[in-house]
């Protein structure tokens, strides 16, 4: 130790820093947020990258976002219904309903959401997530979105 007490005060203060506040420990915290974001925005384009005509997703009975009103059809089938509307610019909204009966008394639905002919999105209605083995299998019902 030195005598000056400005070094002595920087010393006692840097042995004191929070793990937090490490530069390494921020590097590596900063670097896994920044791969997180770009797999984010990477992900969706290089899933249709790599099947860009969707046909893996319509084989294996999947629908995902910005296939055509067509490949929703191969995939999945016809909807029980469609509900239709307009915005105010003109683009046409439909939503299509799928039930999935369980039995005679419980129903679950899927809904997907055009614009246009695109799809923009869908849910699944349920209490918890269904495997392939949940389903009939004269009727497969996929997952949405993968």
């Amino acid at each position: 130790m030195t005598s000056d007490p400005h070094i002595t005060h920087l010393e006692s203060s840097s042995e004191h820093v929070a793990f937090i506040r490490r530069r390494p420990v921020r590097i590596i915290i900063y670097a896994g947020l920044g791969l997180f974001a770009m797999m984010m925005v990477a992900w969706p384009i290089l899933t249709q990258f790599l099947d860009p005509d969707f046909q893996q997703h319509i084989e294996q009975h999947r629908v995902m976002v910005g296939m055509t009103k067509e490949q929703v059809l191969k995939s999945w089938g016809g909807p029980q219904s469609i509900n239709t509307s307009f915005t105010k610019e003109g683009i046409r909204q439909e939503e299509w309903i799928f039930e999935d009966w369980e039995n005679a008394a419980t129903v679950r639905h899927r809904y997907l959401y055009f614009e246009e002919t695109v799809l923009v999105g869908g849910w699944y209605e349920g209490t918890k997530e269904r495997n392939v083995k949940d389903f009939p299998a004269a009727k497969p019902h996929p997952r949405i979105g993968s």
